[in-house]
């Protein structure tokens, strides 16, 4: 594995991400590889009737958290991949609420929808990892913010790892 690129800088990213940057611990590709071992057992172990369980009025299934982190890992790795080949246009932001209506996912099993969760993160790391040192330092822009490649990628790892711990504390623990 090639060496994880350092922690972004605060002029690579909007400002409500540093969030999710600031969860992310460790080398960022490991944590990766770590969040998708980590999803597996969590996904594995949710009893069948919680799948479609929402813990409060308006709030999302497990089905649904799991298909939103699928699409928002598609989202981030697709600009990640544009701005590393030097794409300049510009990406729109993409509204969670409408996709996560749209997706599905409410109506898949959730063994389907951790299928695909780790087909997803395996085909991150293969991008993240074919990346050179200097491709990292790219920008591009999306939803009206500047970005840095690197930036994405641990928004990825930090978003996951958000979303995993919902699903612990709002779902599981009771």
């Amino acid at each position: 594995m090639p060496p994880s690129p350092a922690r972004p800088r605060p002029d690579e990213y909007a400002d409500f991400y540093e969030t999710y940057i600031a969860a992310v611990e460790g080398p960022l590709l490991e944590a990766l590889e770590h969040d998708s071992g980590e999803w597996r057992d969590l996904l594995a172990s949710v009893p069948p009737g919680l799948e479609g369980h929402r813990y409060a009025p308006g709030k999302w299934s497990i089905r649904e958290v799991v298909g939103h982190v699928v699409d928002a890992e598609r989202m981030f790795s697709v600009r990640a991949m544009a701005f590393a080949r030097g794409d300049r246009s510009h990406f729109p932001s993409f509204d969670e609420n409408a996709y996560a209506a749209a997706s599905g996912a409410q109506r898949r099993p959730l063994a389907n929808l951790a299928e695909e969760l780790a087909a997803v993160r395996r085909s991150t790391l293969l991008l993240l990892n074919s990346f050179e040192d200097e491709t990292w330092d790219r920008r591009g822009t999306a939803a009206g913010y500047e970005f840095t490649v690197r930036s994405l990628a641990w928004i990825m790892a930090g978003h996951s790892r958000h979303h995993r711990g919902v699903v612990v504390e709002r779902y599981l623990e009771r």
